[in-house]
């Protein structure tokens, strides 16, 4: 047990900060296989001899298992605290990256990144830990989100560039088994420094003042308005994973190497640290709901841009631009859920929220690579994004008209 007190005058202390810290490490520990997946598409569709589609199916499993497995995340870290989901976080991402790296065929290399990686790995560090980090902050709630958020990018601008540098020295397969090993322990190591539950946790009741605030979020019911933020979720990241899935295989297909794709794709989510931050910022001044409309809107902007420009300089200036623009999304969720809807459930309902957005990730990622497979290009896959991104806008500026309306009624 920890000896700190569960009292709210923890909030915003520098108890606080120091676990922000700590959080940041394990984020960016467990994000690993988000992106390192992505390096090796080329090596691992060469290797198996199969298609793009079916070369893209581990980031789909995967994207399917984090989401779903942050789901069950919430609902353990609501119960017994976040600790206990990091430690199965823990095991699953050790023990996934090993057995992949060993795996024989496609199917098992895809199954141990959706169930250990996905389901048991590391969505105990995305979804738990954007929860709880929003329970130990008030007054800079958004930016502390935000740097939460931004382990999840910068594993995205470390673990590529590392990993092909390990695909090149030592072959894909043995890159993946020290990954796991380096990983997996890392993050039990720093679990044991999260066991201290979040005051508002112990102090808030069902039926307090906080909660019944929360009955009638954007003038909707809980159900229905949590209905339309899964869904801006999975639209938002259908749009966000064309080019985070596939930049790899963009440029390899366009002949600058899969060597660029990955500089790209680090330079891309190093922006997205930049991007996030700055929407935490803004976050607290504007709140979660119209950060999400700016994210949205600007994102669609950086989808746009791929569309007539595809020569090396351009994509790259254009990938660091999406990095900017689109990093702020995903965190507005978790600051919209604690900001409308009830305190006791935030876990498992940010946990609903990200499972959407994964769903999201995992379609994208999947159709992308299919509407490559039918059309010899990444052209009509960039439109498929685009729609999307639209239809996430329009349920953000719905729910913003509604909060309008409240406010009138």
């Amino acid at each position: 047990m920890s000896t700190h007190p569960a009292h709210a005058d923890l909030i915003d202390s520098s108890y606080a900060a120091r676990r922000l810290f700590i959080t940041l490490l394990l984020m960016t520990l467990g994000g690993s296989s988000m992106y390192v997946v992505s390096v090796v598409l080329p090596e691992v569709q060469k290797e198996f001899g199969i298609s793009r589609a079916d070369a893209s199916l581990p980031y789909t499993l995967m994207m399917l298992g984090f989401g779903a497995g942050g789901l069950a995340m919430g609902k353990l870290a609501d119960k017994w605290g976040v600790h206990v989901a990091l430690w199965i976080g823990a095991v699953g991402v050790g023990s996934g990256f090993v057995l992949a790296g060993l795996s024989p065929n496609i199917w098992l290399f895809a199954l141990a990144h959706g169930v250990l990686m996905g389901v048991f790995g590391s969505s105990s560090t995305f979804a738990p830990l954007l929860a709880d980090t929003s329970m130990w902050w008030d007054k800079r709630r958004g930016i502390a989100v935000a740097v939460c958020a931004s382990g999840n990018y910068v594993a995205g601008s470390i673990w590529p560039a590392l990993a092909q540098q390990g695909v090149e020295a030592l072959g894909w397969r043995e890159t993946y088994v020290w990954i796991g090993v380096v990983c997996g322990l890392g993050m039990l190591a720093l679990s044991f420094f999260m066991r201290q539950r979040p005051p508002l946790m112990a102090t808030s009741a069902p039926g307090s003042v906080q909660q019944l605030a929360s009955e009638k979020p954007f003038g909707l019911s809980i159900n229905t308005a949590h209905a339309l933020l899964c869904v801006a979720g999975v639209a938002c990241c259908v749009a966000m994973a064309m080019p985070q899935v596939h930049i790899v295989a963009y440029c390899t297909d366009l002949g600058f190497g899969a060597a660029r794709g990955s500089e790209m794709l680090s330079l891309m989510l190093a922006c997205g640290i930049v991007s996030r931050l700055v929407s935490g910022v803004i976050c607290d001044r504007i709140g979660g709901l119209r950060t999400l409309v700016l994210g949205s809107v600007l994102q669609g902007v950086a989808l746009l841009m791929f569309l007539p420009f595809d020569g090396m300089v351009s994509l790259y200036v254009i990938s660091a631009l999406f990095g900017l623009f689109q990093g702020g999304i995903v965190p507005s969720y978790a600051i919209i859920v604690r900001e409308y809807f009830p305190a006791q459930k935030v876990g498992v309902l940010v946990g609903a929220v990200i499972m959407a957005t994964m769903i999201g990730m995992a379609l994208g990622g999947w159709m992308s690579g299919k509407v490559f497979d039918l059309t010899g290009s990444y052209h009509a896959a960039f439109i498929n994004g685009v729609l999307w991104n639209a239809l996430n806008l329009s349920i953000a500026v719905f729910l913003l008209w509604r909060t309008q309306i409240k406010k009138k009624a």
